[in-house]
């Protein structure tokens, strides 16, 4: 049985994480069972990591990085380094000594890399950086044959029928974009043209095969299209001609009568007329020929003419004025032959070619000028490929153990070394959030993101005429200042600053206290609220009455204004039913308040049931979905696929959103001269505070000592029989 790799764990966010470290941990990265993994897959974009990197281990260019690409990306590298370690040491600068050289990828790679010095300038270096490669790369672009398989009518360098040629086929067969950014075309552009031109020259071969003799293709066509347009007419006409030859009685009714000819009369006529076109193309007469100049009809002299120019003329070599049956049946004859042809023309993207353009085309010699071209770019293609590799290598030795650490691992996420996926940090609300995320949608993005039972903040940020969408999680602290609407700063990975405003937000505790005081703030807002109600609604009846008495007193009577107002009576009932309702709401108080000191010792255990009864619910929920509280649908909502559970516990949170603290060396001097003065209010609360702890403590004998005996409190169960044993010895006495 083989033996396993031993790896390494740490217990992060409730889930157990692979360590890795070394460059066996990368070596061995796809025996690790996937199940383990965090992540499963995550974008290119929208994350702080070199796209430049995950471009090149996104084998599938689909924009985002899988497990099979990555395990293949480490798989890649280490066959191609001596020892893996140097893949964990990480850099851009890559030790020739440490390409493995024994494999033939290896040893092309070192050969290039020692090029690549060699052109710098450095044939001694045994080093070689991720600048240099670039700058080779840059270099090579610009060179006249770059081998990226690709050339433009700037390669030609002065040969203009060549130049001409190349842009005419990416004219014609589209064009493909070199390394360099200049568009040219490629050997299957150049392939595919040639190939048409050669099936051209077949076809042209073809016609006299099949029997068409015109030439070029242009004027068979015409000619073709000449005969289709009259053909049935043409059919129609000899059909009656032989029929009035057969029989001359037929005469008269295969032409038109007067009455038909009164009936046209009576139409507005132009050449266009259908009534007029249905009429044979000329006089019925008996002898089979056609006139195609005079004593036509009128609605189809036009296209007896194209048929005389475009077909008459090609085939017998002059311009006849009739046109006999006999001849008509040669004509159909030879241009069948040329539709035929014609159909069997290859469809190519070339159009309208001449056969002499065809064959001054594959006699030029510019054929093999262009294949000569691309033969010399396909030389330096090797050249350029390594240099890829090259680039790719150096990539991966710096950034491949990064990217493990955030992708089969969150290692740097936990250890708070700043994960690829945290865009930066929001400073809004006197306390700063380090989990933020950038997002292309937030109305998508909020849907399963609410699943993390966070509460997420999705803000807009501007800066210098851009624009992006961030979501922060606020995981400590109070929210009862956030709303939409409130600025912030935020700053990126790189320092940037931009303006940040919330557009949306997404509710959940950020605590249990925030959650025991939850109840009594909504129950302050609410009796502010209804308070504020109350006040609108009473202002609007005042004012409303003013404004109807002042009317009243403008348009009253003279008399009536001057007349005294009769004397107010007062209400009797009604002053009898607010005593009597306030006489009440005391009596109640006050019996509720006895009934709580009569609970002495146990008034701690009632207030503290109370408090559980009204912060108990709130606190439970809170506990129950900070308990849930997780990363994962942040980030899946964002294109990755997380794995694990990833959940944010109370400690995690306090890091992740830290609120103002003045320094600990720092002064401070506590004295606000600005400081609203409450001094009566507090010492009423104070005073009422003692009382109250005086009663209690009266009530339950903790002054007893202190007290004289007539001072102490005696319950009243224990008082009764003292009142009553004096009465009831004088009762006895007088019995006696």
């Amino acid at each position: 049985m083989q033996k396993q790799y031993e790896w390494q764990f740490f217990r992060a966010g409730e889930v157990d994480q692979v360590v890795i470290r070394t460059g066996q941990d990368i070596a061995h990265i796809g025996e690790l069972d996937q199940k383990l993994w965090v992540a499963l897959a995550c974008p290119t974009r929208g994350i702080e990591f070199d796209s430049a990197t995950l471009d090149l281990i996104d084998e599938s260019k689909d924009g985002r990085i899988r497990p099979p690409e990555l395990v293949a990306a480490c798989e890649w590298a280490v066959a191609r380094v001596r020892d893996p370690q140097v893949l964990a040491d990480g850099g851009d600068v890559l030790q020739l000594n440490s390409i493995n050289d024994a494999t033939e990828e290896g040893a092309l790679l070192l050969a290039e890399a020692r090029r690549v010095l060699e052109l710098a300038g450095l044939p001694d270096a045994q080093a070689i950086t991720l600048a240099q490669v670039q700058e080779r790369m840059a270099s090579l672009q610009a060179l006249r044959f770059n081998g990226d398989g690709v050339v433009s009518a700037a390669t030609a360098e002065g040969d203009e029928a060549l130049a001409g040629l190349i842009a005419r086929i990416q004219e014609l067969y589209g064009a493909v974009d070199g390394s360099d950014g200049v568009a040219g075309i490629d050997r299957s552009k150049a392939e595919a043209f040639w190939e048409d031109v050669q099936a051209l020259q077949t076809w042209f071969a073809q016609a006299a095969e099949l029997g068409c003799h015109l030439q070029p293709r242009a004027l068979a066509l015409a000619a073709a299209e000449a005969v289709n347009a009259v053909q049935a007419k043409v059919d129609d006409f000899f059909a009656r001609t032989r029929l009035v030859e057969f029989d001359a009685n037929a005469r008269a009714p295969l032409n038109p009568t007067e009455e038909g000819y009164a009936a046209l009369g009576a139409q507005v006529l132009s050449n266009a007329s259908e009534s007029l076109a249905a009429l044979p193309l000329a006089a019925v007469t008996g002898e089979r020929s056609l006139p195609l100049v005079n004593g036509v009809n009128p609605a189809w002299a036009a296209a007896l003419q194209t048929l005389r120019d475009q077909a008459v003329q090609p085939v017998f070599g002059e311009a006849l004025t009739a046109l006999t049956e006999v001849q008509w049946d040669q004509l159909k004859t030879m241009l069948a032959h040329c539709q035929q042809w014609l159909s069997e023309c290859p469809a190519t993207p070339l159009g309208a070619v001449s056969e002499a353009e065809i064959q001054q085309l594959l006699s030029s010699g510019l054929k093999d000028a262009v294949m000569q071209l691309l033969d010399h770019d396909d030389a330096e293609k090797e050249h350029a490929v390594q240099a890829m590799a090259l680039e790719k290598l150096i990539r991966l030795q710096r950034d491949l153990l990064e990217l493990l650490n955030n992708f089969v691992s969150f290692s740097r996420f936990y250890r708070r070394e700043g994960a690829a996926f945290q865009a930066g940090t929001l400073f809004l609300d006197g306390r700063s959030c380090d989990l933020t995320v950038e997002v292309a949608d937030a109305a998508a993005h909020s849907t399963l993101a609410a699943m993390a039972k966070t509460y997420l903040a999705y803000c807009e940020c501007k800066r210098e005429g851009q624009k992006k969408t961030i979501v922060a999680a606020f995981t400590a602290g109070d929210v009862d200042f956030l709303f939409v609407g409130r600025n912030g700063v935020f700053y990126d990975r790189a320092g940037n600053d931009w303006d940040a405003t919330i557009v949306k937000l997404i509710d959940n505790p950020t605590s249990i206290g925030q959650a025991f005081f939850s109840p009594y703030k909504k129950f302050l807002r609410m009796i502010e609220e209804q308070v504020a109600k109350h006040a609108a609604a009473k202002n609007d009846v005042v004012n409303t009455s003013l404004s109807d008495n002042a009317t009243k007193l403008v348009t009253a009577p003279k008399d009536l204004a001057q007349a005294p107002a009769p004397a107010r009576k007062t209400d009797v009932g009604t002053v009898a039913a607010i005593g009597v309702a306030l006489g009440s709401l005391s009596a109640v108080i006050v019996g509720i308040f006895g009934k709580f000191i009569e609970l002495g010792p146990w008034i701690p255990v009632a207030i503290l049931g109370l408090i559980l009864a009204i912060s108990g619910p709130s606190m439970l929920i809170a506990w129950l979905k900070l308990r849930q509280r997780s990363l994962g649908p942040i980030l899946d909502a964002s294109g990755w696929a997380i794995n694990g559970r990833m959940n944010i516990n109370l400690g995690l949170g306090r890091s992740l959103s830290q609120t103002a603290k003045v320094p600990v060396n720092a002064k401070r001097n506590i004295a606000d001269p600005y400081a609203d003065s409450h001094g009566l209010r507090n010492s009423l609360c104070v005073l009422a505070l003692m009382a109250a702890a005086a009663l209690l403590a009266w009530r339950i004998h903790w002054l007893d000592a202190v007290l004289p005996v007539s001072w102490q409190h005696v319950p009243a169960a224990a008082s009764a029989p003292a009142v009553t044993a004096p009465a009831a010895a004088a009762a006895e006495s007088a019995v006696r």
